[in-house]
């Protein structure tokens, strides 16, 4: 990753993220009700989506762009095809 905007960006979602497990792992102490403890699972879900959304946008955007240019159009098409894989999980 190039880009320091989205370093601090990502850094910053990602220790939200680890307060959110955190939470996660108290509320399991505390036995709270199930319901409430994957409305916040989800949340983590979505939160950890999001992020990996951001690392494929800058991927695409410059990366990828950029192996291309340099004529590395196969192993730009081989990630293509890697994280569209990992996406479908």
């Amino acid at each position: 990753m190039s880009h320091e905007i989205n370093k601090s960006k990502l850094i910053r979602r990602l220790k939200l993220i680890e307060g959110q497990v955190r939470g996660l792992q108290r509320m399991i102490e505390k036995d709270t009700y199930c319901i409430d403890v994957i409305t916040q699972t989800s949340s983590v879900k979505q939160a950890l989506s999001n992020v990996e959304d951001i690392l494929l946008k800058d991927h695409l955007s410059h990366c990828l762009v950029n192996q291309i240019k340099e004529g590395k159009v196969e192993k730009a098409r081989d990630e293509i095809l890697k994280v569209y894989q990992l996406k479908r999980k």
